[in-house]
Protein backbone atom coordinates (compact mmCIF):
# COMPACT_ATOMS: atom_id res chain seq x y z
CA UNK A 1 0.00 0.00 0.00
CA UNK A 2 1.14 3.14 -0.87
CA UNK A 3 1.58 5.87 1.57
CA UNK A 4 -0.91 8.16 0.20
CA UNK A 5 -3.34 5.14 0.00
CA UNK A 6 -2.23 4.42 3.87
CA UNK A 7 -2.82 7.88 4.93
CA UNK A 8 -6.40 7.98 3.04
CA UNK A 9 -7.20 5.13 4.80
CA UNK A 10 -6.75 5.85 8.57
CA UNK A 11 -9.43 7.75 10.37
CA UNK A 12 -8.50 10.64 11.63
CA UNK A 13 -11.07 11.30 13.94
CA UNK A 14 -10.72 8.56 15.87
CA UNK A 15 -6.84 8.65 15.55
CA UNK A 16 -7.33 12.23 18.25
CA UNK A 17 -9.55 10.41 20.60
CA UNK A 18 -6.55 7.57 20.50
CA UNK A 19 -4.22 10.27 21.45
CA UNK A 20 -5.75 11.76 23.94
CA UNK A 21 -6.89 8.72 25.51
CA UNK A 22 -3.41 7.58 25.55
CA UNK A 23 -2.32 10.75 26.63
CA UNK A 24 -4.64 10.15 29.85
CA UNK A 25 -3.90 6.85 30.88
CA UNK A 26 -0.37 6.23 29.62
CA UNK A 27 0.39 9.59 31.11
CA UNK A 28 -0.91 9.45 34.55
CA UNK A 29 1.57 8.56 37.22
CA UNK A 30 2.40 5.38 37.21
CA UNK A 31 5.75 3.14 37.96
CA UNK A 32 7.76 4.18 34.83
CA UNK A 33 6.81 7.83 34.39
CA UNK A 34 7.69 8.40 38.00
CA UNK A 35 10.45 6.55 38.35
CA UNK A 36 12.05 8.53 35.38
CA UNK A 37 10.73 11.77 37.19
CA UNK A 38 12.85 10.90 40.19
CA UNK A 39 15.50 9.74 37.82
CA UNK A 40 15.67 13.10 36.65
CA UNK A 41 15.74 15.21 39.92
CA UNK A 42 18.21 12.67 41.76
CA UNK A 43 20.50 12.62 38.58
CA UNK A 44 19.93 15.08 36.00
CA UNK A 45 18.83 15.02 32.47
CA UNK A 46 21.97 14.09 30.84
CA UNK A 47 22.62 10.89 33.04
CA UNK A 48 19.34 9.61 32.93
CA UNK A 49 18.89 9.47 29.09
CA UNK A 50 20.36 5.92 28.73
CA UNK A 51 17.70 5.19 31.09
CA UNK A 52 14.98 7.13 29.44
CA UNK A 53 15.86 5.12 26.43
CA UNK A 54 15.89 1.97 27.78
CA UNK A 55 11.87 2.63 29.33
CA UNK A 56 11.04 4.12 25.66
CA UNK A 57 12.42 0.43 24.36
CA UNK A 58 11.01 -1.65 26.57
CA UNK A 59 7.55 -0.45 26.69
CA UNK A 60 7.24 0.00 22.93
CA UNK A 61 8.17 -4.10 23.43
CA UNK A 62 4.98 -4.50 25.27
CA UNK A 63 3.49 -2.27 22.66
CA UNK A 64 4.22 -4.69 19.96
CA UNK A 65 2.89 -7.77 21.94
CA UNK A 66 0.00 -5.86 22.17
CA UNK A 67 0.03 -5.30 18.71
CA UNK A 68 0.22 -8.94 18.41
CA UNK A 69 -1.65 -10.44 20.67
CA UNK A 70 0.70 -11.35 22.55
CA UNK A 71 -0.43 -9.86 26.20
CA UNK A 72 -3.67 -11.39 26.22
CA UNK A 73 -2.57 -14.57 26.32
CA UNK A 74 0.37 -13.59 28.86
CA UNK A 75 -1.59 -11.85 30.97
CA UNK A 76 -4.09 -14.86 31.23
CA UNK A 77 -1.71 -16.71 32.95
CA UNK A 78 -2.00 -16.43 37.07
CA UNK A 79 1.62 -17.51 37.62
CA UNK A 80 3.37 -15.49 34.67
CA UNK A 81 1.50 -12.43 35.70
CA UNK A 82 2.32 -12.85 39.17
CA UNK A 83 6.30 -13.38 38.45
CA UNK A 84 6.48 -10.26 35.91
CA UNK A 85 4.65 -8.10 39.27
CA UNK A 86 7.48 -9.43 41.62
CA UNK A 87 10.32 -8.82 39.35
CA UNK A 88 8.79 -5.22 38.16
CA UNK A 89 7.62 -4.51 42.47
CA UNK A 90 11.39 -5.77 43.02
CA UNK A 91 13.18 -3.61 41.04
CA UNK A 92 11.43 -0.35 41.67
CA UNK A 93 11.88 -0.57 45.69
CA UNK A 94 15.78 -1.11 44.64
CA UNK A 95 16.00 1.64 42.74
CA UNK A 96 13.67 3.52 45.10
CA UNK A 97 16.30 3.09 47.44
CA UNK A 98 19.00 4.18 45.27
CA UNK A 99 17.28 7.25 44.25
CA UNK A 100 16.03 8.44 48.21
CA UNK A 101 19.49 7.47 48.59
CA UNK A 102 21.73 9.89 45.86
CA UNK A 103 24.19 12.53 46.88
CA UNK A 104 23.31 16.26 45.94
CA UNK A 105 24.37 16.61 42.28
CA UNK A 106 27.56 18.17 42.70
CA UNK A 107 28.47 15.34 44.73
CA UNK A 108 27.82 12.64 42.32
CA UNK A 109 30.91 11.50 40.32
CA UNK A 110 30.54 7.91 39.11
CA UNK A 111 28.33 7.64 36.13
CA UNK A 112 27.68 4.13 37.50
CA UNK A 113 25.40 5.07 40.22
CA UNK A 114 22.81 6.69 37.11
CA UNK A 115 19.96 3.86 36.51
CA UNK A 116 21.08 2.36 33.31
CA UNK A 117 20.03 1.23 29.75
CA UNK A 118 19.20 -2.11 30.77
CA UNK A 119 17.19 -0.76 33.97
CA UNK A 120 15.14 0.84 31.73
CA UNK A 121 14.40 -2.17 29.48
CA UNK A 122 13.79 -4.17 32.70
CA UNK A 123 10.69 -1.51 33.94
CA UNK A 124 9.72 -1.19 30.38
CA UNK A 125 8.65 -5.06 30.35
CA UNK A 126 7.75 -5.74 33.61
CA UNK A 127 5.92 -2.77 34.43
CA UNK A 128 2.51 -3.84 35.66
CA UNK A 129 0.59 -0.67 34.72
CA UNK A 130 2.41 -0.88 31.23
CA UNK A 131 0.75 -3.74 30.26
CA UNK A 132 -2.61 -2.67 31.63
CA UNK A 133 -2.32 0.56 29.93
CA UNK A 134 -1.09 -0.06 26.52
CA UNK A 135 -3.66 -2.99 26.26
CA UNK A 136 -6.88 -0.83 27.09
CA UNK A 137 -5.68 2.20 25.17
CA UNK A 138 -4.92 0.14 22.14
CA UNK A 139 -8.57 -2.16 22.11
CA UNK A 140 -10.08 1.67 22.62
CA UNK A 141 -10.41 2.64 19.07
CA UNK A 142 -10.06 1.91 15.28
CA UNK A 143 -8.17 3.67 12.61
CA UNK A 144 -8.67 2.05 9.84
CA UNK A 145 -10.90 -0.67 8.14
CA UNK A 146 -7.92 -3.16 6.89
CA UNK A 147 -6.67 -5.13 9.99
CA UNK A 148 -3.55 -4.83 8.75
CA UNK A 149 -2.99 -0.98 8.53
CA UNK A 150 -5.46 -0.55 11.63
CA UNK A 151 -2.67 -2.44 13.60
CA UNK A 152 0.36 -0.50 12.03
CA UNK A 153 -1.57 2.82 12.58
CA UNK A 154 -2.05 2.32 16.44
CA UNK A 155 1.19 1.03 17.10
CA UNK A 156 2.86 3.84 15.00
CA UNK A 157 0.57 6.56 16.84
CA UNK A 158 1.04 4.85 20.16
CA UNK A 159 5.21 4.87 19.80
CA UNK A 160 5.33 8.62 19.28
CA UNK A 161 3.09 9.39 22.52
CA UNK A 162 5.60 6.63 24.74
CA UNK A 163 8.60 8.60 23.47
CA UNK A 164 6.91 11.88 24.26
CA UNK A 165 5.28 10.90 27.19
CA UNK A 166 8.17 9.31 28.68
CA UNK A 167 10.23 12.02 28.05
CA UNK A 168 7.97 14.66 29.44
CA UNK A 169 8.37 12.79 32.55
CA UNK A 170 12.16 13.04 32.84
CA UNK A 171 12.40 16.27 31.46
CA UNK A 172 9.81 17.26 34.35
CA UNK A 173 12.26 15.47 37.09
CA UNK A 174 15.21 17.40 35.83
CA UNK A 175 13.87 20.58 36.11
CA UNK A 176 13.98 19.98 40.26
CA UNK A 177 17.88 19.22 39.63
CA UNK A 178 19.17 22.82 40.32
CA UNK A 179 17.12 22.54 43.57
CA UNK A 180 18.84 19.58 44.45
CA UNK A 181 22.35 21.57 44.75
CA UNK A 182 21.75 21.95 48.44
CA UNK A 183 22.26 17.99 50.58
CA UNK A 184 18.90 19.15 52.97
CA UNK A 185 16.90 19.93 49.99
CA UNK A 186 18.29 17.16 47.77
CA UNK A 187 17.01 14.72 50.47
CA UNK A 188 13.50 15.41 50.89
CA UNK A 189 13.19 15.82 47.25
CA UNK A 190 14.28 12.54 45.92
CA UNK A 191 12.65 10.67 49.22
CA UNK A 192 9.44 12.14 47.90
CA UNK A 193 10.05 10.98 44.35
CA UNK A 194 11.10 8.07 45.75
CA UNK A 195 7.91 7.05 48.06
CA UNK A 196 5.59 8.31 45.19
CA UNK A 197 7.61 5.43 42.64
CA UNK A 198 7.05 2.72 45.83
CA UNK A 199 3.16 4.19 46.18
CA UNK A 200 2.49 4.17 42.52
CA UNK A 201 3.63 0.74 42.32
CA UNK A 202 1.93 -0.89 44.91
CA UNK A 203 -1.43 0.94 43.45
CA UNK A 204 -0.31 -0.19 39.81
CA UNK A 205 -0.41 -4.05 41.66
CA UNK A 206 -3.16 -3.86 44.04
CA UNK A 207 -6.04 -2.39 41.85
Amino acid sequence: MSELALTAAIRWGPAGSLLVTSLAIMGSPGPATVSLAAAGSAFGLRRSLGYLTGTIAGTITVLIAVAAGVTAALLALPTLRAIVTAVSAAYILWLAYHIANAPPLTAQTAARNAPSFAAGMLLGLANPKGWVAIAAVFASTRLADSVSTDIAARTAALSVMIILILTAWLVAGASLARLLRDPHRARIINTALAAAMVGATAFAVLR
